[in-house]
This record gives structure tokens, sequence and C-alpha cells, in this order.
């Protein structure tokens, strides 16, 4: 989205046609034209609180525990396919060998014994996040049980904010707190989608290098999810519930509701359809470690990376400019300075001032931190922002 802005911005400021901007009544600033729009399409709920969704049926829950002890034993002795295990196998478990078992259930998920005890794997100590004995939840986790349970998210909730309970059914989650992405090494400083796009319906999604150029910030119309879990509701609280009541927002700026949208398609590569045709004897279905982001611009409009770095480098290239992602901070903040470069005449937020460094561009567009601000002040307080260090680049 930055890229295509930048080029967009960058042919209106040398006076050329652009698809998309018109002039606004400042100088050298831009705003839409009218009946353009943006929509932002997701193949799945955002990562976060949008995507702590009711459970509608039983078969949706990811693994169902089993009653012990009977159940126990003929579910362990079973592999992925519920087939039973084999004669050999159950004649060593009679004649107390060791046998290797598959696992057949996610690391949380949870066993029930009897009196409504919670097992861990083969009956050890409960998994972290699950009670023991008949408490409140315990029932819930039973599989003939109708209580009600949720989707589970990755992203976890920041330090400073409310944890999650990690209580079996609905209980395991809270709502409407910031959390940080998901993923599998050193927790991140990066908030969720959830968090981002709930930010974008204050601030605008151009970003504050940007809202120099623009004369009023860019809001999604629409929120459109593809096939997947999904809840209206969900959507609403995480999405614009929770910046509703901001106010005191510069000019320009205020707290838009896009239209929410689920439609029918699904993503040929979700982990849904993934698994269902996936071999089990091959292992688990995990993500991978690349990226592919393609942007409408006449110049490198595919960027393919892998764990982080673009593809192709090798090792003593990392951690230079040749391994750089065309969407790091870095690179958009280069091909930001070189719009700077090429506008014939510059806004009055850019005149007369000792700009250096990333860090000194994002602030002086005062406009945009002002509302930002707001937002913090008034509904984001908690916002985990990178350290001031990491932003002071040239």
């Amino acid at each position: 989205c930055h890229r295509y802005l930048t080029e967009q911005l960058r042919g209106a400021l040398k006076g050329q046609d652009s698809g998309i901007f018109s002039p606004g009544t400042e100088r050298s600033r831009w705003r839409l034209r009218p009946g353009v729009s943006f929509i932002f399409f997701t193949s799945h709920t955002p990562c976060g609180d949008a995507s702590i969704i009711p459970m509608v049926a039983s078969q949706d829950q990811p693994c169902q525990p089993i009653r012990a002890p009977s159940d126990i034993t003929d579910h362990l002795t079973k592999g992925k396919s519920g087939v039973e295990a084999s004669p050999s196998k159950r004649k060593a478990e009679e004649n107390g060998e060791p046998v290797k078992r598959l696992k057949t259930c996610p690391l949380d998920c949870a066993v029930v014994g009897e009196g409504g005890s919670v097992l861990g794997e083969e009956g050890s100590d409960p998994p972290h996040g699950s009670s023991t004995g008949s408490g409140p939840g315990s029932s819930e986790t039973a599989p003939d049980s109708k209580g009600p349970d949720v989707h589970r998210t990755g992203a976890k909730c920041v330090p400073t904010a409310k944890q999650d309970p990690l209580r079996p059914g609905e209980g395991y989650h809270c709502v409407g707190v910031l959390r940080v992405k998901p993923g599998r090494g050193d927790r991140t400083l990066s908030l969720c989608c959830s968090d981002k796009l709930a930010r974008w319906n204050v601030v605008g999604c151009q970003g504050a290098l940007l809202s120099h150029f623009l004369q009023e910030p860019i809001y999604f119309s629409a929120v459109v999810t593809g096939e997947c879990p999904y809840s209206q509701e969900a959507m609403k609280r995480a999405l614009m519930d929770r910046c509703a009541h901001v106010t005191d927002l510069p000019p320009g700026y205020s707290v838009r509701a896009p239209e929410l949208r689920h439609a029918s398609l699904e993503f040929p590569h979700s982990h849904r359809l993934v698994q269902g045709t996936h071999d089990s004897s091959k292992g688990r279905v995990t993500p991978c470690g690349a990226a592919i982001s393609w942007c409408a611009v006449p110049d490198q409009p595919l960027d393919v990376t892998a764990n982080g770095y673009k593809q192709g480098v090798t090792k003593k290239a990392l951690g230079t400019a040749q391994a750089r992602s065309l969407i790091c901070k870095a690179e958009l903040f280069s091909s930001f300075k070189s719009l700077v470069v090429s506008a014939l005449e510059l806004p009055d937020s850019l005149r007369g001032k000792e700009l250096k460094t990333y860090w000194d561009y994002k602030q002086a567009a005062e406009g945009y931190q002002k509302a930002w601000e707001k937002l913090r002040e008034q509904a984001f307080s908690e916002w985990v922002r990178s350290p001031r260090e990491l932003l002071q680049f040239e």
C-alpha cells in the first residue's frame, strides 16, 4: 500500500496525471479523487481480538478432549486416521513393553479424566492454562458438553495489559486488549493485525511520512474477509468499538467504521484445506518463512523474502542493504526521501526544518502525530512502541 501510494504521489508531484490523487486546497498537498476508495481484503480473520470467535458447533473444536480411563487407552493406541493399532502393538502393551505412539492432538489439548479432572498428554500433568477437578469451566471441555468455546488466537497480550486467564472454554481469552503478533521465536514488538486495523480506522493507513503530502488521511471503506471462522460481532468489537469513543482529533481525522463483509471465497492454500489433504505420516503442517509482496508499481513490483530477508541473498550479505525487503522501514524511508527531492514544491510541514532521520520526518507530521496521541491517550495507552534509537536512521 505504501509503495503504491508513494508512486502515485511521485507522479502527481511531477505534474503527471495520477489515477487516484487530485490537488488539495493546501500547498503541495493532495487528496483522493472523488469516487476513489480503498478496500482491505484478507483471506483470514485478522489475528488478535478479531479472531476470538465463538465456536458454533462441537466439530469446530481443534481437538476433542477424551474421557478417561478406557477412552484414553483407545485414543492413544489409534493413529491420526482413527484406525486401531496393529495386534503387535496391542500385544506389546499387554506385555508391558514401551510403544511409540503418534501424538493425536496439539500440545495444548486437554484430556478429561474421571470426575472431570484434566490430564495432559497420556495422563501427565495438566497442560498450561488447563484447570483440574470439577471447578468452573471444566465441564465445558467434555466432548458431549454443550458449553461454549471460542476459536483461539496465537497473538499474546502486551505485557502491561490484562493477561489471558487460559481457562477451558470461552474463558480462555480476555477480549478487547492489545496483542503482539503471534510467532515461534522471541516475542515481537509489532502489534497484531486487529490492533493495526483499528488504529488505521482513526489515523489512516498512509502512515506519518506520506501524511506530509496528503491533506486528508486515507481510510478503508470496507474490510472483506474470505471464507474462514468469522464473527461480525468480534470484527466490530476489535476494529471499531475499541476506538469509537475517541474525540478531539485534528482537522481531517475522524473515527471511521468501514463496512464489514464476509466473502464465500476460501483461500485455496488455507490451513483447513491443506490439512484436509495432508498425509499425516509426513509430519505436521507448519507455516513456512517465505513471504511474497506484490505492488502495482513499475519498478520491482515483486518482493520475495525468506525469514525476513530478501530471497537469494547469501549469509555474507545479511545485514546489508542488499538483503532488505522492499517494504521494510529503511527502504520505505529511502523511497520517501526521493519523493521529497523530486517535489517541485514542498508542503508547509517540510519547510524551514532540519530533518534528517526517519524519526525526525515522522515527528514533523504534526496532524498525524496529534491524532495518534489522542488515540493512545483515550484507547490504546498500552501500545508497545519501538525504542527511539531504532528509528534514528538516515
